[in-house]
């Protein structure tokens, strides 16, 4: 075969590649975008009405807002007198009274400050000397969680200083002191300064307040004492 022939049988299978349609390759499987949660409107809610400014009250104002406050003071103390976790003092002695050396009688702890609120009170002898304190028995020693003291007006329940109970054995143990964030309480005749603490794993028989005379200067009227636990 000659040159020309050989050169003609190789063009021929190149011609025909040429002239071949190559084959579109696989197109990629279009992406559909969801579409964005679209997010539920907000609930629409009202807003809450605006505090009245005291002394913007109208006198129809001022004598709702009394009552509702002393509504709310009665609600509360009555849940604390009928609570059936707490008991009421059952002895009590302090370390002053009132008109000493010669106190009347109705000043002293052991008549003002045992059992429920009565209006009845222990007087301590001095407004602004020194410190006072005043010791509460009860008949059930019980696991405690709270203690409550009543005073009548409010007054010292700013210079309560430090609660101490009292186990089984006779030891006193510290469970607060420090400067009282109690303030009198307008809303009705009596304040209760509480405390609230983990429940002790002793049995208490006795709780103790201390006094300074000084950080609130009246006399400190005690009404009654309680102690919560089980």
């Amino acid at each position: 075969m000659n040159t020309i022939s050989r050169f003609a049988l190789l063009l021929t299978p190149m011609l025909l590649l040429a002239c071949h349609k190559k084959e579109p390759a696989n197109a990629p499987a279009p992406v559909v975008i969801a579409p964005a949660p679209v997010a539920a409107p907000a609930p629409v809610t009202a807003p809450a009405p605006a505090a009245i400014d005291p002394a913007n009250m109208t006198a129809e104002q001022r004598d709702q807002a009394e009552k509702q406050a002393r509504f709310d003071y009665g609600t509360m103390e009555d849940k604390y007198i009928n609570d059936p976790h707490g008991q009421w003092a059952a002895t009590a002695s302090a370390s002053s009274t009132y008109g000493d050396p010669k106190p009347d009688d109705s000043n002293r702890a052991q008549v003002g400050a045992v059992g429920p609120v009565d209006g009845k009170y222990w007087i301590n002898f001095n407004i602004e000397i020194g410190f006072d304190w005043i010791e509460m028995g009860y008949a059930k020693p019980v696991n405690a969680t709270e203690v409550r003291l009543v005073l009548h007006d409010g007054q010292g329940a700013e210079a309560i200083s430090k609660v101490e109970l009292q186990d089984t054995d006779g030891k006193w143990n510290t469970i607060w002191s420090g400067l009282s964030d109690v303030k009198a309480d307008k809303r009705g005749a009596r304040t209760w300064f509480i405390r609230t603490f983990p429940k002790t794993s002793y049995k208490v028989k006795g709780v103790k307040y201390t006094i300074a005379n000084n950080v609130e200067r009246v006399h400190k009227y005690v009404d009654a004492g309680q102690l919560i636990g089980d």
